[in-house]
């Protein structure tokens, strides 16, 4: 393992974005996850706005490929 001032700062910051991307993508799912287990119609349209932004927002910053979000994006409509 290098041991450069450069490798080691790489590996801090990388635990940083994994540690965001993590709970990210657990917030992603736990939105998906009450679209479909929402009651009411006005419940499930409340979940599915807010599962679609945060599916948007993933895919903007490359958490997931946009290919994959507008396949969540319609499995979930």
């Amino acid at each position: 393992m290098a041991r450069s001032k450069q490798s080691l700062k790489r590996r801090r910051t990388d635990a940083v974005k994994a540690k965001r991307n993590r709970s990210k993508m657990r917030e992603l799912r736990s939105a998906i996850k009450s679209v479909n287990e929402s009651d009411t119609p006005e419940n499930r349209e409340k979940a599915l706005r807010k599962a679609q932004s945060l599916i948007d927002k993933a895919s903007k910053i490359r958490l997931l490929h946009p290919n994959k979000a507008s396949r969540l994006k319609h499995s979930i409509m």
